[in-house]
Parts: C-alpha cells; sequence; structure tokens
C-alpha cells in the first residue's frame, strides 16, 4: 500500500494511505491546521509541545479523531476536553491497526538533554514497516527491518548531527527526509542537509512545507 508522506513542519507529517490519513506530532511549531484537515487518526511521540499543540489536538479529538501516544501525552490531551474513549494508550511492542496502516510502537524514552532533566517517555513509530518516525530518540527497529524512509531530527537540545549520522547508518533506510529543524537558521539546515549527504549512502530528500513524498507501492 502507497503511504503519500507531506510534511507540515518541524516533526510534524501527514499520512495519506488508501484514501485515509494519520498525522504524526502536530505540534505548535507547526501548520497543525493543514495537517489535520481530515484526519481519522492522530500519532503523538512523546509531550513536548513541538510535538503536540495540545489545544488543537483536543479539538480534533472532540470532533471525532481518534489520537494514540503514551499515556502523559493522553492525560494532557484528557485534561483539555478530549474524551476518554477515543484515546488510545501505547508502549513499546504494541501494534495496532491505525486508520487501515499497522503501526509498530518503538521504544519507551525520550533521548537524554542534560542528566539534571527529567526523561520524558517517547515512542517511535514504523508504519507499514517502511516508515519510521522516532520522535526525540535513536530508537532503531528490529534487526532486518527495510525501512523505507526514516524522518530524521536534525536540530535539538539533545542532538548532535555526528550521532544523527550514526543513528542513521544503524537503521539503514533507503532514504532520509530531515525533520525537527525549527531551532535551525536557513543556513543551518543547509548545513546539516551538506553533512548528511556527505556521510550517508542513503537519498537524503529535503521537503519544504506542504511537499510530499511517497513511500512503498
Amino acid at each position: 500500500m502507497v503511504l503519500t508522506v507531506t510534511r507540515h513542519g518541524h516533526s510534524c507529517v501527514r499520512i495519506e494511505r488508501d484514501g485515509r490519513v494519520i498525522v504524526v506530532d502536530p505540534g505548535v511549531w507547526s501548520d497543525v491546521a493543514a495537517a489535520l484537515e481530515g484526519a481519522e487518526a492522530v500519532l503523538v511521540t512523546h509531550e513536548h509541545p513541538d510535538h503536540l499543540d495540545v489545544g488543537v489536538v483536543a479539538d480534533r479529538v472532540r470532533a471525532g479523531t481518534e489520537a494514540w501516544a503514551p499515556e502523559p501525552v493522553l492525560a494532557a490531551l484528557e485534561a483539555a476536553g478530549a474524551p476518554r474513549d477515543r484515546l488510545h494508550p501505547v508502549a513499546e511492542g504494541d501494534e495496532p491497526v491505525v486508520a487501515g496502516a499497522t503501526v509498530q510502537v518503538l521504544g519507551e524514552r525520550h533521548a537524554v538533554i542534560h542528566p539534571d532533566l527529567p526523561v520524558p517517555a517517547n515512542v517511535a513509530y514504523l508504519v507499514d514497516g517502511a516508515l519510521l518516525h522516532p520522535g526525540d530518540s535513536y530508537t532503531r527497529p528490529p534487526v532486518g527491518t527495510a525501512v523505507d524512509l526514516l524522518l530524521q531530527p536534525v536540530g535539538a537540545p539533545w542532538l548532535r548531527l555526528a550521532d544523527a549520522v550514526d543513528y542513521v547508518r544503524a537503521v539503514g533506510p533507503r532514504r532520509v527526509v530531515p525533520i525537527h529543524d525549527e531551532l535551525l537558521s536557513d543556513k543551518g539546515r543547509a548545513s546539516a542537509v551538506t553533512l548528511l549527504r556527505k556521510l550517508l549512502t542513503a537519498d537524503v530528500l529535503v521537503l519544504g512545507a506542504g511537499e510530499s513524498v511517497t513511500v512503498g507501492g
């Protein structure tokens, strides 16, 4: 089944599959209105606001959208008025079917920002065995997984580009789309892409807001 993956800023992507829509990490730095239009489901990797616009997502859940996320995310959505029966907790090892797609839930924790800061829950999502969104982590898929497209963070307090390169090499995707880049200037984004292209064998695809790539088929 073909997935059409569209970027909507920072870490937010819209996945269209056979006419059904899943949105991952609609945060406050993303164009959540465009991303969530007609969305049947939302996947959230963790509770940080750049990955979760609580008020907007809670409104969408009240309107009928279903949400899957770690429990701290669901607690925040419920506190904002989202009905609990549309909120679905996930943890490592779960494999829900979401809007027709098989979603493997991987990992448990956010990458460490600083030893003095708490480490929140974070899960990665592997959609139809081909598209990997790690959230804010270096979570690897099971050995032997043929990842077609990895959505790779490139700018964050927890991230070094050297570590990002090593992570991409370990995952071994066919293609990489840089995400999590709102903290970077245009020059910073370009520098990150140049380094990735120099050090990786995977194709590095740069998607602007509203631009898409297909996976599978």
